[in-house]
Parts: structure tokens; sequence; C-alpha cells
């Protein structure tokens, strides 16, 4: 099952009706698309629901996106993930480790990391000290969309308390340059579904579009080559969420 597509249309509250309506194209085909992940349309088509649903085709078929975008270390897209766990962790830590200027987390609760990364408090504290700019940008645990995903999760470790954990974490970096700020209010639905991971000129980027509990979202691991790439898109849409954030309590 495409769980991306499926749940991106249920964000935008479209039906399989809808959308085939919206394409001109059979509603058998819409319905194949979400029974089989392997099962994409042509790249006009993709293009048009990639559109249609606010979201890149890179996250609705990132297989095929694999398949047909050049990636590595001299391309834009390094590597694409059908989710963020087959991430390796290994990644993570080298992409933390390289990073000399900047480590920024816009994720909406950023709680993962701690669980993931061994002493990952004791990591940025060191960071700090060798002159890196550390930034964490949370969602606010008391914010109106932060109860209205917990409603749509409905699991016992809540948004709030995921936040919570993380902020817990940060609390354990004995360092004034750490930067932790909530996202305000406005700009919170556009925080929730979508991450961005910086580290220098690398960043992982992740929409969250799974509404299914149990279901991951997927992954991007872009590498800045050219002004206004993909790279500068996401990596500014993060910096505008932050500008705008709220000093966190």
């Amino acid at each position: 099952m495409n769980t991306a597509l499926q749940s991106a249309m249920d964000d935008k509250k479209v039906r399989p009706g809808q959308l085939a309506a919206r394409l001109s194209v059979s509603v058998d085909s819409v319905k194949r698309w979400l029974r089989d992940a392997g099962t994409a349309p042509h790249p006009g088509t993709r293009a048009q629901v990639a559109e249609f649903l606010g979201v890149s085709e890179e996250m609705l078929w990132p297989a095929v996106a694999k398949s047909v975008v050049k990636t590595g270390a001299d391309r834009e897209v390094v590597s694409v993930y059908p989710y963020r766990s087959a991430c390796p962790k290994a990644v993570w830590a080298e992409l933390i480790e390289r990073a000399q200027k900047e480590i920024f987390f816009a994720g909406y609760t950023n709680y993962f990391v701690f669980l993931e990364q061994p002493h990952f408090h004791r990591t940025l504290q060191e960071k700090l000290e060798q002159g890196v700019r550390v930034r964490f940008l949370l969602g606010d645990p008391e914010g109106a969309v932060t109860r209205a995903r917990e409603q749509v999760e409905d699991v016992a470790l809540s948004v709030s308390m995921r936040i919570r954990i993380a902020q817990e974490n940060l609390a354990k970096v004995s360092h004034e340059g750490l930067e932790v700020r909530y996202s305000c209010a406005e700009d919170a639905t556009n925080h929730v579904g979508l991450s961005v991971f910086r580290f220098d000129e690398d960043a992982l980027v992740c929409p969250h579009l799974a509404r299914l509990v149990g279901h991951d979202s997927p992954m991007m691991h872009l590498r800045k080559r050219d002004a206004n790439g993909m790279f500068d898109r996401f990596a500014e849409h993060a910096e505008e969420l932050w500008d705008r954030g709220q000093p966190a309590r």
C-alpha cells in the first residue's frame, strides 16, 4: 500500500474519485496507485498529483524517484528513503559529527534522535563548545495543532509527551549557546507537516504524511549544490518558521 499517497489525500480530504476527476484518469487507476507503492503514473501525471496534493513527487513515490533521479555525492539528492526509519542511524551520526557550522533540528518533536543517538546531549554539548550553532525548533506541547495531532494519532506516547522528552534531554545540555524555540501558532500546521534537519550543507527532509499509526514517512537526503535548488527551498522554509518562532517555555 502507498501510505504516503493515501495520507497526502487524507490530509487534503481528497477521495479517489475526486483525484481521478482532477487528473482525467479512471478511479481504478488511482486505486491501483494506492494499493501498490511500486505502481506509479507517468511523469506528467505524477507532477499533477504532487502539485494538487501540495507535496513532492519524491515523497509520494520514493522508489520511483530513486530509479529516475540521479543520486550520489555529486548530486543534490544524495539518497531517498521510503521511510524515516530506513535512513541508517550511521548517516545521522556522520552528518552530526561532520557539522562544523550549524546543526538545526526543525522537527515537530525531535524526540527520536535522543533515542537513536547514544548520549546525544553530550554530543550537542561538544558541538557547542566547538563553536557550532545548535538550534531546535519544536512544536508547542500545549498548542492547538499539537492537540489536534494527538487526536489523529491516538497513541499512548502523545505528541506533547514526545516534545517534553526532547525538552528534558535538551535541558541536560549545559551551554548557554543552545537555542530552542516553539513554532508560532499560525505556522504550526506547516511545521507538523514537514521536518527539516540541517547539518551545514546537508539536510534530511521528511514530510509527516502518514495518518495511520505504525507507518513512517519518506525522507530525502539533500546536499547543497546550486543556489535556489531543493536544499535552499527547504532550508529557507525552516528558517522562516524559526524567525517567527517563540522562546520555548
